[in-house]
Parts: structure tokens; sequence; C-alpha cells
């Protein structure tokens, strides 16, 4: 694929035909997606229950949950494929139950698992997205170029798709949906089973949509995915909202920050321990280990580790290291829904499996 800024000069997030989905703007633009109390139940299972989102314009939001949280449900509901059980939302301004048709042309959406034909040819498949969506025969070529050369498959665009890669399915499957430049585009974890350099790849384009002002709902196991690209990023978990906020504060929220200090001796790391209790407190979590000394700082007191710096150097005693570690997301998704972290999985085929209790 090739670097980001090349991408962004060749993909345009217009198509040739006039762009569809928003309407006249009066005044400030609604947020992207609006939701409130979303509720959906499959007979005696409660899926999604009453969750409230709202995604602003122009940015990206992460939904992060364990497997079964309700994730790919609450992307089913807000792109019209399955029907609330209960609650409402608007999506780009339009009401989800009055106005489906609406919402379904100003979104684009791309799953988990390649929802293109593998029997037809990357180009194939191309101007078939375009001609469902209603660009006359020269612009669905036009648009079909752009694309397959932003995500670099130009080469492979003659080609049929069962011979594609996880990794190139993927990337076809991100390009359909974009072909009529929706200004909303749901990402159902794009990159699940992707070997890092490609999911690297993905990220790139991503970030590309949103430079050009498309809004990203993105769903995803990756905590490193979330952390890179979010602006917000709201934890779902027995198809409740349970956390949201910018990654900095769901870090503050659940963990502490760790001052770690290294002396070039023993007297040195004495000293720097008093030092240490003198300015935080007696009861203050201070660890040794290892020749190293470990400063628990509780969130909201990271200055104090400035002061820590600051007095050591009056005392004349100089830590040959320091470093500080803030809380990870994997700690704050650990916390929060007393899961581990889904690990990270190689490039596997890109075909469907799986069933709505797993969404």
């Amino acid at each position: 694929m090739k670097a980001p800024s090349d991408t962004v000069e060749s993909m345009s997030t217009t198509p040739p035909s006039t762009r569809r989905g928003d309407g006249p703007s009066n005044g400030p633009a609604p947020a992207a997606i609006e939701a409130r109390g979303l509720r959906r139940r499959f007979g005696s299972f409660t899926a999604v229950d009453g969750l409230d989102l709202v995604v602003p314009r122009g940015s990206v939001y992460g939904l992060l949950g364990p497997n079964g949280a309700g994730k790919s449900t609450v992307v089913r509901m807000l792109t019209t494929l399955l029907r609330p059980t209960a609650g409402e939302a608007r999506v780009m301004g339009h009401d989800l139950r009055r106005e489906p048709h609406r919402v379904r042309s100003a979104i684009g959406v791309a799953g988990q698992y390649a929802s293109v034909d593998e029997n037809l040819t990357g180009a194939e498949n191309m101007l078939l997205f375009a001609r469902l969506t209603g660009l006359s025969r020269p612009d669905c070529r036009t648009r079909a170029d752009e694309l397959l050369t932003a995500f670099d498959l130009t080469g492979a665009a003659r080609k049929q798709v069962r011979g594609y890669s996880g990794g190139m399915r993927r990337r076809l499957d991100l390009a359909v949906s974009l072909v009529a430049a929706p200004p909303l585009v749901f990402l159902d974890e794009p990159t699940t089973g992707l070997d890092p350099r490609t999911r690297e790849q993905m990220w790139d384009v991503v970030t590309d949509l949103v430079a050009r002002g498309t809004t990203v709902l993105l769903t995803t196991q990756y905590l490193a995915e979330a952390d890179r690209l979010a602006d917000r990023i709201g934890i779902i978990d027995h198809g409740c909202m349970i956390a949201e906020g910018t990654a900095d504060e769901l870090k503050d929220r659940v963990g502490s920050s760790t001052l770690t200090l290294t002396f070039a001796s023993t007297a040195d790391e004495d000293r720097g321990v008093r030092l240490v209790t003198e300015i935080m407190g007696r009861g203050a979590p201070v660890q040794r280990t290892a020749g190293r000394v470990h400063v628990l700082l509780a969130a909201g007191t990271s200055a104090a580790a400035t002061d820590v710096l600051v007095a050591l150097r009056g005392q004349e005693i100089a830590p040959v290291a320091v470093s500080v570690d803030r809380p990870s997301l994997d700690s704050v998704f650990l916390a929060l829904t007393r899961h581990d972290p889904e690990p990270d999985t190689q490039e596997a085929p890109a075909s469907r499996t799986g069933t709505e209790e797993n969404a």
C-alpha cells in the first residue's frame, strides 16, 4: 500500500456524481450518530441493553469490548441491518426507524468478513458496487480505478478475489464501501486476523479517511488499534456501555502511573527512598526491586513526579534513569471488563464464520 500522504492525494472522498446522504446544511451539523436507549433482544437473550452513543462528525469513535459484548449487534442496528427492539437513533441526521433508506445512502460498511464476490475479479467487484450506488458507466470506471489505485490493488485488479490474501480482500472490502464516498463509515473489526504489517496499512487508510472529513465508527478487540486511531472510546460489555472517554481519560480513571528511579549506588538509592517518603508521605506506595525504586502515583497526582525530581536534584542525588509509565488500555480493559484483551492473530482467510452470539 502506498504511504499515507500518497493515499490521501489519490483517494478522493467525492465520487464523480453528486455526493449523497447529507442534504443541505442549515446551522451546526448534528452529530454523525446519536443513539439513546438502544436495545436488541434475541428471544430471552439481550445482546444490547439500553445503549447511549454520540459520535461527533469528522472523528474516529472506537467501540471496544470482548467477544460477545454486543459490538457487532450495535453496528448492525445503526446500519439498518437489524431493527432495534427498543430505543431511537439518528445517523447523519436521519431517523433510523423512519428513514432507513436515507441512512443507507449516507453510510459505508466494511465488516470483519469480506463481503465481496470471490468469483469476480477485484475490478469487477468495484464496478458492480459502483453500479449499485447509481453511478453512470463512465463514472463507475473512473471511481473503480481511483479506489483500486488508492488501496494498492491495481496489480491484482484482473485477478479473481478467491486468489487474494486475507489482507487484500479486506482492503478491497473497504474500497467498495467507499465507492459512493459516504460521510460515515462503519468498520466492524476490520483488521481481525490480519498480520501486523497489513494491520498497519489499514490504520493508515483509516487515518487518511478522517483527514478528508469522513467519520468512522470502529469496533475492535485490539487495544493498540483504538489507542492509535480513536478520538473517543466506548467500552461495551454484556450489551452495556460501561465506560466512555478519550484514551487518556480512561487510563486516568482506572489506573495509576508509576515513577521508576534507578540509582548508581545503594547509598543514593537509600537517600532517594527517604526523600521520596518525605515528599509523598510515610504511607506512599514505594517499592524497591532489583536496584530500582518504584513510586505509585495515584490518578491526578502525576505532578508529584516533578516534585520528587526537583528535590533529588536539590540534594545532589542524580538517578541514572527515570521513567513514568502510564496505565495502558490493556489494563483499562482488564479492570473494567475483567476480560484479558484478545491476543493478536496472524493473517487468516477472510471467509465468514460465526453467529450472532459472537457479535
